[in-house]
């Protein structure tokens, strides 16, 4: 039977994608310099330098406020536009104002988090800064319904090392046998979660090919109806 259910909280329960890309739309008709470059290719290439620098504030190499600047002084750079040497700074101010005011759970986040409450502890595993999720899940209303939250700032490890995931576990009392883990990176939570010895359930919105057609893994594609995610995500046969 399961006992607990662990989630990812960016882009599995909090819509990360979807505020940075309304953040990084806002920034570009702001600015005639990004309003040159077609949308998608601005974003990749935004998606890109988070990417990186993410993994050095993670680190502990880059301050998180000068890794926000950095990134779009890269992007400036990388599409010719880097002009007085403040813009990277003013743009990253206005990214962030309006990523904060943006900030919002994935549809149907709540609901299922609060069925799935009633049934199981609830821990969140997150490759972040523990202010930053912390935040996250309190303005989107989902603190009440979190048991554990495990951070890689505050535990050290980062997805997918099992480590971290044993953390959650120990947190919330349970063996892995006893529970599942939700999350929308096949490589850090799928992966992550079976090498711990723990059940996986890959979050696929988009319906992308599984990565590993052979993988013991469900998908769900969506989080509302929140009766369909719990009677997949709270499954307790193994096949």
């Amino acid at each position: 039977m399961i006992q607990a259910v662990l989630f990812d909280l960016d882009d599995t329960l909090f819509d990360h994608q979807g505020c940075a890309r309304e953040s990084l739309a806002a920034v570009r008709q702001a600015h005639e310099a990004l309003r040159a470059i077609p949308f998608e290719a601005l974003e990749r290439a935004h998606a890109g330098f988070l990417e990186d620098l993410h993994g050095e504030v993670m680190l502990g190499r880059v301050p998180l406020e000068a890794a926000r600047v950095e990134r779009f002084r890269r992007l400036l750079r990388a599409v010719g536009a880097e002009g007085r040497p403040d813009l990277a700074g003013e743009i990253a101010a206005m990214y962030r104002d309006t990523y904060r005011a943006r900030r919002r759970p994935v549809a149907g986040a709540v609901a299922l988090m609060s069925a799935i409450k009633r049934h199981a502890r609830v821990g969140i595993v997150s490759n972040n800064l523990l202010d930053e999720q912390q935040e996250k899940l309190q303005v989107c209303g989902l603190d009440p319904f979190v048991d554990a939250l495990v951070v890689s700032e505050e535990a050290g490890v980062s997805k997918p090392d099992p480590a971290i995931f044993r953390i959650a576990l120990d947190r919330l009392y349970v063996e892995p046998a006893q529970s599942v883990m939700v999350g929308d990176s096949w490589a850090a939570d799928v992966e992550g979660a079976r090498a711990a010895g723990i059940r996986a359930i890959w979050f696929n919105p988009s319906g992308a090919p599984l990565p590993d057609p052979g993988a013991d893994v469900g998908q769900l594609k969506a989080l509302e109806p929140a009766d369909t995610g719990v009677r997949l995500i709270l499954e307790s046969h193994r096949h």
